[in-house]
């Protein structure tokens, strides 16, 4: 049988007689007879109607548009929350926060800022001896005071040697701030600067923000506001603060705050805002838990029952009041000791100005002019009182379903009732959606937009009502052919002796399966476009399939930057389960010097480089093998329930921090290669557990020096957490990390430890199994 070669370049055959109801044309098999296309098309035509088949495309065009969620779409939608806002504002029934306000009548009466840092520190006091939980400050000490001593020992002429010198001799100004900061609760703030500064300030000192990551979800470094600079505070002071917060406010593109930032990205970490970092201080927790789901930031966990939600990008969004008079003493009074105590006793200070001269003024969806400290006092308020504005994901499927099922309301009833009484349906669903809106703003403080939806369904009545049957163009009658068939060099030699074996059909066969997956490929693709990203897929791709190949093995398919391969057919292998593992093995070993052959061209490109790693999972069993379809297009392909343990396991490489994962019927044909047991799970879709391994090396590792003493510790310690021992647990867990020796289950080990940790916290019980239940594919 003569070898041809389809338009996609993969190898594909001429079946000649075997099949005369299949013959080859470019780009494919394609079954012969009639074409139905036009049939089809007719059918098509009268059961919906040209006019319903455009009202369809108009609503799709519609949700395609808002899941695009552009820029006029975003505004129009804030835009009615702050009508709602303002129509009923945040009632005030709590103060936890005064803001000690460097007003125009301090500035007046003091001096002009920066005041000196004694008459700072002098304030400090004050608040902490009237009982201030802690005293915050919305400015930035960016440089020495200008009223140290010595240098106004320097910058008064005419001073005798005398004078001069005992000015030189007093205490700083910062080193009294210092000295008072260290002895009180203060948390300074910090400011983002959007400019890349030649002599940048360095680190925070100090850092509060811990990620509780869920597989899947995109790193919060890659979401939350970001900048290239940060101004702090002089070093005297700032070290010995006890809290640090970014006091940088994000407004929308029309000037107004709406959602206040709860995390910065800076240097490669994360830092709190200013109001974050006052209620982390204020509860006495160590550090601020950050928690994650597959859009991104989804909450932050400050205390037990203090809990933040944001949106992905870890902004909140506050139910703005009033501004709020009473919660504003003044700087001057402080000094003095002539404010009201209670205003003070038992509450969260932050120093701020209300002065117009200090350019720290701002409007929210309630208020026109407003401080910019009252956004952060008001954000805290939000955060105790729990009055959060709340836009959760449901909300967003609840918008789409209303456009929806209203829209298709609109598509079947314009053409077969008429324009009168689709219109009082159009009031009705308007009314409705218009009522539900306010009363969950309302009532439960969420914010469901109508506006689009209903604006959406009038877009659709408007144009079915004036177009009526409007005629469309003909659709195409040609339904395209399957692409060729994508066959292993293998499988058309077996085909060349057997024409007959290219039709459905398969046989059991008990065969190792390989999956491969590039682990947070999706941040990495978003640095390239279509072509670059191509590029990079083939760069990763080809050293990987010469592996698999080289070592008997088949490549059934790609599936972007996945691969799935399988051993024992078409041709037998005795040794496929090791020959898959020790295809595993390499295919890592390849991604160090693929990864620096890609660290140089980014260089050159003068583009990042985020290295690839991979995940593969092993497993073997019965499984069915053959060519796959229909009559029209078909693969050489497996099916069974192995194949689909095997794609579980892959999952599971981030679950258990490892580069392989292999079922127990693998591990059980290898026992010359160095294993390692790394759990029992029920996997996804599955109700019995599995025993699951890890690949380390080799029959030369397995008999190495390091592997055996490796080995018994870390099945002590397996033993040990299963019988609930957790002391002897911990105990083997310490000796399975002295006994590394480069074997990278450093991070698994962790996870262990974690697991221990929280057993030892709440016991599982006397029935437990030790099985754990996988929540991710």
């Amino acid at each position: 049988m003569a070898e041809t070669t389809t338009q996609g370049g993969a190898p594909s055959a001429d079946t000649g007689d075997a099949n005369p109801k299949i013959r080859l044309i470019p780009g494919g098999f394609r079954r012969g007879g009639k074409k139905s296309g036009g049939r089809r098309q007719s059918w098509l035509r009268r059961t919906f109607g040209m006019d319903r088949m455009f009202g369809l495309t108009l609503l799709a065009g519609l949700l395609v548009v808002y899941a695009a969620d552009p820029y006029i779409i975003e505004v129009v939608r804030v835009k009615i929350f702050d009508v709602y806002q303002k129509a009923k504002p945040r009632q005030v029934t709590q103060r936890p926060v005064t803001i000690i306000d460097l007003d125009e009548r301090s500035l007046a009466e003091i001096g002009q800022w920066p005041w000196p840092r004694t008459i700072v520190a002098q304030m400090i006091q004050n608040l902490m001896q009237m009982g201030a939980v802690l005293v915050a400050f919305d400015i930035v000490f960016a440089e020495p005071d200008r009223m140290n001593p010595a240098d106004v020992a320097d910058a008064i002429h005419g001073l005798d040697d005398e004078t001069r010198a005992k000015l030189k001799s007093l205490r700083s100004n910062d080193a009294v701030l210092a000295d008072v900061v260290k002895n009180s609760r203060v948390v300074l703030g910090q400011a983002s600067f959007w400019e890349d500064r030649e002599l940048k300030a360095g680190p925070p000192v100090k850092k509060s923000v811990a990620v509780k990551m869920t597989p899947g979800a995109p790193p919060p470094l890659a979401l939350v506001p970001s900048f290239p600079d940060l101004i702090r505070n002089v070093p005297e002071v700032e070290k010995v603060a006890t809290g640090h917060g970014i006091f940088s406010l994000v407004t929308e593109p029309d000037g107004i705050v709406r959602r206040v930032p709860s995390l910065f990205a800076y240097d490669g970490n994360l830092y709190p805002s200013l109001s974050v970092e006052m209620l982390r201080v204020a509860t006495g927790r160590p550090t601020i838990l950050v928690g994650t789901n597959e859009a991104g930031v989804s909450h932050l966990a400050i205390a037990r029952g203090l809990v933040l939600p944001t949106d992905n990008i870890g902004r909140v969004w506050p139910y703005f009041s009033k501004s709020d008079k009473e919660k504003y003493v003044s700087a001057r009074d402080v000094l003095a000791g002539t404010v009201d105590p209670e205003k003070i006793r038992q509450k969260l200070t932050i120093v701020g100005t209300s002065a117009v001269g200090l350019l720290d003024i701002r409007s929210t969806p309630v208020d026109r002019v407003i401080p910019g400290v009252e956004v952060h006092a008001q954000l805290i308020e939000t955060a105790i009182t729990g009055e959060y504005l709340l836009r959760e994901n449901f909300i967003v499927a609840a918008e789409l379903s209303l456009l929806l099922f209203g829209g298709l309301l609109m598509i079947w009833l314009v053409p077969k009732v008429g324009a009168k009484w689709t219109m009082i349906l159009f009031f009705i669903v308007a009314g409705g959606a218009a009522g539900t809106s306010w009363y969950l703003f309302s009532e439960q403080r969420i914010m469901f937009d109508a506006v689009y939806a209903v604006f959406g369904i009038l877009i659709l009545y408007t144009l079915l009502t004036y177009t009526g049957y409007a005629k469309e163009e003909v659709q195409r009658r040609q339904v395209r052919s399957a692409f060729g068939h994508y066959l292993s060099p293998a499988m058309v030699e077996k085909l060349a002796e057997d024409p007959d074996q290219l039709k459905l059909g398969g046989e059991t066969r008990n065969m190792s399966m390989l999956f491969c997956d590039v682990r947070g490929f999706t941040t990495i693709s978003e640095m390239f476009d279509a072509e670059g990203l191509t590029q990079l897929i083939n760069k990763l791709l080809t050293p990987l399939t010469k592996v698999i190949l080289d070592r008997q093995g088949t490549v059934d398919k790609y599936m972007g930057d996945c691969i799935m391969a399988f051993w024992n057919a078409p041709l037998d292998d005795e040794a496929h389960a090791r020959n898959a593992c020790l295809a595993a093995l390499v295919m890592n070993e390849e991604m160090g010097p693929l990864n620096d052959r890609l660290a140089a061209e980014a260089e050159e490109e003068g583009r990042p480089h985020i290295p690839l790693k991979i995940g593969i999972s092993v497993n073997s069993g019965d499984v069915v093998v053959g060519n796959m379809g229909s009559d029209q297009r078909f693969d050489y392909s497996i099916l069974g329930d192995n194949v689909n343990l095997a794609s579980r396991l892959e999952g599971q490489c981030k679950t258990y921090a490892v580069d392989i994962v292999v079922g127990e019927n693998t591990q059980a044909k290898i026992p010359d290669m160095a294993t390692l047991q790394l759990d029992q799970i029920k996997v996804k879709g599955k109700t019995e557990a599995v025993t699951v391994y890890t690949v380390l090396g080799d029959e030369a590792v397995k008999n190495g020096n390091a592997f055996p003493v490796l080995e018994e510790a870390h099945n002590k310690m397996l033993d040990a957490y299963r019988s609930q021992d957790w002391a002897a647990a911990k105990q083997h867990l310490a000796s399975c990390r002295e006994l590394l020796d480069g074997f990278k289950l450093d991070e698994f080990y962790d996870i262990y430890a974690e697991r221990i940790a929280e057993y030892e916290a709440n016991p599982p019980g006397a029935d437990w199994d030790g099985v754990y239940v996988a929540t991710s594919k």
